[in-house]
């Protein structure tokens, strides 16, 4: 089985993230969701410190974005499930190893595609009423724009950098594919493998990247990160679409069953 130090090792020498100059996991315009609300959360962390989101899809796994990990730098990577507080003590939070990380075999620095993390935790996770699995979406096609969908996580709430310790979130229209390749926007780049959502002030801005973007309690996408400045209408948030995966993650998942 490999380790989790081989993956992150292999993510470094992959080269210099495109992504380092790009604001990471920063929510504007949102608000503090209600606690504990969002059972699937996870934060994953890096020597004890929130790098990214991600949401449990069953007892043992962790679904986050690929690009987290190119921060990590060869540090210890742990997951932190039942959490509403990074910092205070509640009855529900416990912090998981990781046996192993495995991302998108097509994933790579310096592009959004494919930007998808699987992380086995070294043992199942103790379920309840505050940590519960979310389901995904497994059917291929779009969400209709204007939908509302939900983004939460721990990242930065502010362009001053300043960092929440209790889960923020956010309601964001579903904005159409062909608005979103518009020359103004993102100019093409948007595949249909990835899906966009409106970004007028409020904004996911990676919403904690690898975190999901929850549309009717189902999870339709995960936040990657763009060349953006974030709360910017013209560039909105890009997220990586779950159904079109569903072959990946099924097989992930199967081979360690």
């Amino acid at each position: 089985m490999v380790g989790v130090s081989v993956w992150l090792v292999a993510l470094v020498l992959l080269g210099a993230s495109g992504c380092d100059a790009q604001p990471r996991g920063r929510i504007l315009g949102g608000r503090e969701a209600a606690s504990h609300a969002r059972p699937y959360m996870a934060s994953v962390q890096v020597n004890g410190r929130h790098l990214c989101g991600g949401f449990l899809v069953s007892e043992q796994w962790v679904l986050s974005a690929a690009h987290c990990l190119e921060d990590a730098e060869g540090g210890k990577v742990q997951v932190l499930l039942g959490a509403h507080s990074l910092s205070l003590p509640e009855p529900s939070k416990r912090l998981y190893d990781v046996r192993r990380a495995v991302p998108h075999p097509d994933s790579r620095p310096d592009t959004i595609d494919h930007d998808l993390l699987l992380l086995q935790l070294t043992e199942k996770a103790t379920l309840g009423p505050n940590v519960q699995t979310l389901a995904w979406q497994r059917e291929d096609r779009d969400v209709a724009p204007g939908t509302l969908c939900d983004v939460a996580g721990w990242g930065v709430v502010s362009h001053s950098g300043r960092r929440p310790d209790l889960l923020q979130h956010v309601l964001l229209p579903v904005l159409a594919r062909s608005t979103c390749n518009l020359r103004t926007h993102h100019d093409g780049a948007i595949t249909e493998r990835m899906m966009c959502a409106e970004s007028n002030r409020k904004d996911s801005c990676a919403g904690d990247s690898g975190g999901p973007l929850v549309c009717g309690r189902v999870a339709e996408g995960v936040v990657t990160s763009g060349s953006r400045v974030c709360g910017n209408r013209k560039k909105p948030g890009i997220y990586t679409r779950l159904a079109s995966y569903a072959a990946w993650i099924d097989g992930v998942l199967a081979e360690a069953a």
